[in-house]
């Protein structure tokens, strides 16, 4: 009875002769039997001879999760593979989110290509790659006759995912100096940072973004959209979304997964926000900006919460006065925040017969008045209106407050908050 491992082998070696009967179909459709090429071609895939020139040209090959070339194509330095799940995790989205699930890429002479082809191919889910770095012996088995230069073999083919030579950057690489002590002056307290092209981690999303574009499911749900038809399946868009071609017309230049998408990376837009504001109209028609700034989403979270806070009856400790503080304190500065916004308005719009507002808040609001109004400027400096709007800002907190049972005393403790901040509000306000 035959040795499982022999049997195994004969597995392993079964599928390179059907992958080079392949290739050797292909390159001889071009040539006639009578051509000198012809007779070469077939002895240079020869089972043997194929594979001691593969095990020869692999060394011009490195298999990659991080290449240089992608930085810039004359660089040259170390890339690195290293399995994503042993890198450490991380909250950014980087190469260890793709575990066990991802592609390999490859780097180095195009030419010597088909030796990594032949590495990636599969038996019962393992590639001959994984096979070569882990000494399978029917691996081993199917490389030669002789157990010794199958050993031999079998190390040059594992050897493609080491680096080659003395790990190195290039001036053509991306650098950065980080500074690791306390004096930035002193050049021995940096560390030299050469950020590598996570190729790996690029070509899944390459596919997926490939996938959520043009794939079937996602027609399907952009073409219910535009009838108005209900769909199982929805779609994602990506709003400027750009593309880098990397290595010009000869992609397979820089990398094998480059190549595989005809040197087209994407890039996901990195871009400030387009803030979208409300026009700014003066306040007219009203007595006091304060209800209008009790409408604000973030101004209702607080005095909401602040309400739910002290309705839970908490302890009469240091830790609520804190946490009333907090809330009081962060009213005061979307106050002083939506206060600032008037500032954009043409001076002078509290002169306007429309405006009701109480003097004090026509000074705090519309400050630039003062430089065409002087009767409106020498009121303003005359700094009564400061606690006018303190006043008005505690009683805007007790009627939020309105379901608990505040009063004077309850008014008090709120300016005595505002007092902790009386100089900050006042510099602002001013």
């Amino acid at each position: 009875m035959a040795n499982s491992n022999t049997e195994r082998g004969t597995d392993v070696r079964g599928l390179i002769q059907t992958f080079l009967n392949e290739r050797l179909a292909t390159k001889l459709e071009k040539l006639k039997p009578d051509d000198p090429k012809y007779q070469e071609t077939q002895q240079q895939l020869e089972y043997e001879t194929w594979i001691a020139d593969a095990a020869r040209r692999v060394t011009q090959l490195q298999v990659v999760t991080h290449s240089l070339k992608a930085i810039h194509p004359d660089a040259k330095g170390t890339n690195l593979f290293v399995t994503p799940d042993s890198l450490p995790k991380a909250n950014q989205v980087s190469s260890h989110l793709l575990k066990s699930n991802y592609s390999a890429d490859v780097v180095g002479n195009a030419a010597a290509l088909d030796v990594y082809k032949f590495l990636k191919l599969e038996l019962n889910g393992r590639t001959l790659l994984d096979m070569a770095l882990e000494n399978d012996p029917q691996f081993v088995e199917a490389m030669n006759n002789d157990a010794e230069i199958a050993q031999q073999q079998t190390a040059a083919f594992a050897a493609i995912v080491e680096p080659k030579g003395t790990e190195a950057s290039s001036t053509r690489a991306k650098q950065i100096y980080w500074l690791t002590g306390d004096d930035p002056t002193d050049d021995s307290q940096y560390h030299l940072l050469a950020p590598l092209y996570p190729t790996s981690l690029v070509h899944q999303l390459y596919q997926h973004i490939q996938e959520d574009r043009f794939g079937e499911a996602a027609k399907a749900a952009r073409q219910a959209k535009k009838d108005k038809k209900h769909s199982e399946n929805g779609y994602s868009d990506y709003p400027n979304l750009a593309v880098q071609k990397l290595g010009g017309t000869k992609p397979q230049n820089i990398s094998q997964l480059n190549s595989e998408r005809g040197g087209t990376n994407y890039l996901l837009a990195s871009l400030p926000p387009q803030w979208r504001s409300n026009p700014i109209n003066p306040p007219l028609h009203t007595d006091s900006i304060f209800p209008r700034f009790g409408r604000q989403r973030e101004v209702q979270w607080l005095t909401r919460n602040l309400l739910k806070f002290l309705k839970s009856n908490p302890q009469p400790n240091m830790g609520t006065r804190d946490k009333v503080d907090e809330f009081i304190n962060a009213l005061i500065e979307e106050l002083v925040v939506y206060a600032a916004r008037f500032d954009l308005l043409e001076p002078g719009w509290s002169a306007d017969e429309n405006c009701r507002l109480a003097d004090a808040e026509k000074l705090w609001l519309d400050a630039w008045r003062g430089e065409t109004d002087e009767v409106f400027l020498a009121q303003r400096v005359r700094m009564e209106w400061p606690a006018q709007i303190e006043d008005r800002f505690a009683k805007w907190v007790n009627h939020q407050l309105r379901d608990l049972p505040v009063g004077d005393s309850e008014h008090k403790e709120w300016l005595s908050h505002i007092s902790s901040r009386l100089n900050f509000f006042r510099e602002v306000l001013v």
